[in-house]
């Protein structure tokens, strides 16, 4: 049995909570690959929402198994927090041992060299993301089955705090105390060992029983820390590659690539954004798809479809059918733009260079519609929204297989 994947195609945000929830019905384990706290998916199900950071969303199906797999930084407080919204978790919820941790002093170090870049900053979320990558890469992050031993792992914060004490002086930032450290981590280890195990095993024996697997990621493509707008990317890999890696499974086990995009384009914190709306109809946008920011509640910055970037995107995650979520969102405007191509120096173009900080977007509109909320058989849709679609599908050279017509899990389009 293979695994299938969903992934962001765009800048994150894109909607992928929502259908890794609707197909998890249907699967027997749940995997989230990459990422950390930063990353929400947010999930409406009956009218009620539901926030997860951490959690796969496949918690909301009480039949799946859900893994926390090694390429993710995790943040035992934060964890533990998401996981007090559930009961029952043990035999459902699995933490990898390799799992890099996220502390509080990460956190620390991400404030404060954002606080140092002024003007320059990335626009973090300050959850301490980067600095736990960054000692998984320099080879100096402590890991989660560490947790098991506390007084150890409490020694060993401290060693790395005393060998790099210029660093954290600049940074003011205090030697946590020995004891408090130990008793912190002592309750992180108490609340957590039930779920820590060697996920890559676990993950094996699925696939080696047929059992059905999907996979999640976080953010998006054009936020990979290779092949996104660097600097202003994650510090993790995005792309359907990066799952590999994160779970500890090769290409050869990965089946069906859905990748998640929105009818429109959004983006949280700076960096080049071709297709970004400055108008009205890009206020009008946020406020009618909630642009805010799961996590963060940052405003989100929003714009047209970029057919250009998703076309790249596609392509380097191996998309077999796109998701179009939030369709809805564009109900009632008159007329509705596609970013076809760039305009890069005067020459147009139908690829996505290296660096985007000189593109201009080149749009084609189109009619608008009056409303798809609730729409779920493909026929039923407006023409024009029809067309939209068929448009993207054009562009992208990627069928639109999943179509999102409003927040709750039942309006949604299955195309066979």
């Amino acid at each position: 049995m293979k695994a299938d994947l969903i992934v962001g195609i765009q800048w994150g945000d894109e909607g992928k909570g929502k259908i890794v929830d609707m197909l998890a019905q249907k699967y027997d384990i749940v995997c989230r690959s990459q990422g950390g706290h930063n990353a929400g998916h947010t999930i409406w199900v009956d009218g009620v929402k539901y926030a997860l950071q951490l959690v796969p969303s496949g918690i909301l199906n009480p039949k799946a198994i859900n893994v926390i797999g090694n390429g993710v930084v995790l943040s035992p407080e934060a964890i533990i927090k998401e996981m007090s919204q559930f009961q029952n978790l043990e035999g459902r919820l699995y933490i990898s041992d390799k799992a890099h941790l996220n502390l509080p002093y990460h956190s620390q170090i991400d404030q404060a060299k954002e606080r140092l870049k002024g003007d320059k900053a990335i626009g973090t979320t300050g959850k301490g993301i980067g600095p736990a990558y960054a000692e998984k890469i320099s080879r100096t992050g402590f890991r989660v089955g560490e947790l098991l031993n506390p007084i150890k792992l409490a020694e060993n914060v401290i060693d790395y705090f005393q060998q790099n004490r210029a660093i954290f002086d600049v940074l003011q930032i205090d030697t946590p105390n020995k004891e408090e450290l130990t008793a912190l981590l002592t309750d992180y280890k108490n609340k957590l060992a039930p779920f820590i195990t060697n996920t890559t095993n676990l993950i094996w024996n699925a696939l080696d029983n047929d059992k059905k697997v999907l996979l999640e990621g976080a953010q998006g493509t054009l936020l990979d820390i290779d092949h996104g707008t660097y600097p202003y990317v994650t510090s993790s890999s995005t792309v359907s590659a990066g799952a590999c890696t994160g779970l500890g499974i090769s290409p050869k086990d990965i089946g069906v690539v859905t990748g998640i995009v929105k009818a429109y384009c959004t983006r949280v914190g700076n960096g080049p954004f071709p297709s970004e709306d400055f108008t009205e109809d890009g206020k009008k946008i946020a406020d009618i798809g909630k642009e805010f920011g799961t996590v963060t509640g940052r405003a989100r910055r929003c714009g047209w479809f970029d057919a250009i970037a998703v076309k790249h995107a596609s392509r380097l995650n191996g998309c077999d059918q796109l998701a179009l979520m939030k369709l809805d969102v564009l109900d009632g405007f008159p007329k509705i733009k596609i970013c076809v191509a760039y305009d890069l120096d005067g020459e147009r173009i139908d690829y996505m260079p290296s660096d985007l900080n000189k593109v201009k977007p080149i749009y084609e509109e189109f009619d608008g519609w009056d409303s798809v909320v609730g729409i779920t058989e493909y026929d039923k849709l407006p023409l024009t929204a029809k067309k939209y679609i068929e448009k993207i599908e054009e562009l992208t050279g990627v069928k639109v297989g999943i179509i999102s017509t409003s927040p709750e899990r039942a309006d949604t389009i299955i195309r066979g």
